[in-house]
């Protein structure tokens, strides 16, 4: 007997789709995640067999999750071509590579056990946005499928190919020594790989693969990790520490004292040491990230723009295709490097391997480095849950209340909203540059809150402050993942 199909709608992100695996979604419902996603691909390629480049994780049920993907898939006239154990960036670089016409990789990411998903996407090196999302979901729930004579083939040894392209165009004069941390997620058996490809010392850390993630999730925003790589770094005298997320596809970086470096900052040396061979270029980074780069001197001196739009990949991705932008920054650890240095999308190890030309064209140390950036005083990205049916509307009572807070002229920490930008939430601004940010996680029931200030860590405290109270008042905001 059939079961019957379950599958939670609400898994239908902004730009990717996530359940719990068989309490959200069973494999009869990703079986018809594959029939909509083969329907959408066929309706948007206009062909009869659209070849669809699959891959997945290293969870202990990912591997079934693609195989009733796959089915679904085939049903509907698709060649799947199995590029096998995988990174998201080696999915999407399997596209351009073997010029396919569409992706979908089988990932959590750095969620924790028990949670699947699909990345997918249809135009090179762009993932689904959310009008592909909805387009997805209506089709899918729909069950309005096409019906086809698809295939499949394996492709083997797929991983040493992109291993190869990304060694061959990076090899480094210098002796870097990396700590390479990897969470026991999927980039164990590729970012040490590559890195030793163009020339550095590794020292791996947890780069077994273990699916229970016997330590710590992959994900370079968790302070566990981020405190294990440092005490590795410091252990190993290392010159850099690297930390990746389940899917590759994020890095976290500590310099050669310890400290952490959030990601926007690393971002930010790199567009300055990008900007100084290619004037004028264009930047992208997300709401989340310093207030540095609008301000930068080398940037400016290089006749260099930086746009502030929506957190998310497939956002910054789609906004660097569309603006022609050199590269875009997300703070969560999302770089993106377009010609001549990628293909556009989000690739850990060639972020890492920036990071490293960063290191090699400077005779100085990470630490050095990163004291030449204005200091300024950043929270960690803190997680307040809010129901997924709720955080939408709650974000948009916060748009409300921070607009009457700048009409008011009412102060906060002595200072009063100069600026607002509300791309994705809201971040509002001060004089001094110190700002804040409150807006909806795209893949969980939660919100998103972010406080920087250049003039004091108690400044970047009160504003925090400020927001914590405002969100208990509203009443459907809970317990914080971590907070300062």
């Amino acid at each position: 007997m059939n079961q019957s199909i379950k599958i939670n709608p609400l898994g239908f992100r902004e730009y990717d789709a996530r359940w719990i695996y068989n309490k959200d979604i069973n494999s009869e419902g990703i079986r018809n995640l594959g029939k909509g996603l083969g329907t959408q691909i066929k309706k948007n390629t206009t062909k009869e067999n659209p070849r669809v480049i699959v891959g997945h994780d290293y969870r202990s049920y990912s591997e079934e999750i693609k195989t009733a993907l796959k089915k679904g898939l085939i049903s509907t006239g698709c060649f799947v071509e199995d590029v096998g154990l995988s990174l998201s960036p080696m999915v999407y670089f399997a596209q351009f590579n073997l010029d396919a016409d569409a992706v979908a990789m089988v990932t959590a990411s750095h969620n924790e056990n028990g949670w699947t998903g699909v990345k997918m996407g249809i135009k090179k090196g762009l993932t689904h946005a959310p009008e592909e999302m909805k387009e997805l979901k209506e089709i899918t729930l729909n069950g309005k499928f096409s019906i086809g004579k698809g295939n499949e083939k394996e492709i083997k040894n797929f991983d040493k190919i992109y291993k190869d392209d990304l060694i061959n165009k990076n090899k480094i004069r210098k002796k870097i020594k990396a700590v390479v941390a990897c969470g026991n997620g999927t980039a164990g058996i590729f970012a040490p790989d590559i890195l030793r490809g163009i020339g550095c010392e590794v020292v791996e850390l947890d780069c077994n693969l273990d699916w229970t993630f016997p330590n710590y999730n992959p994900n370079p925003e968790d302070l566990k990790m981020l405190h294990a790589i440092a005490k590795s770094v410091k252990d190993n005298n290392a010159d850099i520490g690297f930390g990746f997320d389940g899917d590759g596809d994020r890095v976290g970086v500590i310099d050669d004292k310890g400290n952490e470096i959030f990601s926007d900052k690393i971002g930010l040396l790199i567009a300055r040491n990008l900007s100084n061979i290619y004037k004028n270029s264009k930047f992208i980074v997300d709401v989340k990230s310093t207030g540095l780069y609008s301000t930068d001197e080398i940037l400016n001196k290089n006749k260099c723009e930086t746009l502030y739009w929506k957190t998310g990949h497939s956002h910054i991705k789609r906004k660097v295709h569309k603006e022609k932008a050199l590269a875009g920054f997300e703070k969560s650890g999302h770089f993106f490097f377009n010609q001549p240095l990628g293909y556009g999308y989000d690739d850990g190890v060639n972020s890492a391997i920036q990071v490293c030309h960063l290191l090699n064209n400077q005779n100085k140390k990470m630490n050095e480095i990163i004291k030449e950036l204005p200091k300024t005083y950043q929270s960690p990205t803190m997680a307040p849950f809010c129901k997924d049916e709720e955080k939408y509307n709650v974000v948009d009572e916060m748009v409300k209340e921070f607009k009457k807070i700048k009409a008011q002229k009412i102060k906060i920490d002595n200072q009063e909203i100069k600026n607002i930008v509300t791309v994705n939430g809201i971040r509002f601004s001060f004089e001094d540059g110190s700002w804040g940010l409150i807006r909806a996680s795209s893949n969980k029931p939660s919100l998103v809150v972010v406080t920087e200030s250049p003039t004091s860590d108690e400044r970047k405290i009160n504003i925090f402050r400020f927001i914590d109270k405002i969100l208990k008042e509203n009443g459907k905001v809970g317990e914080y993942d971590q907070k300062i």
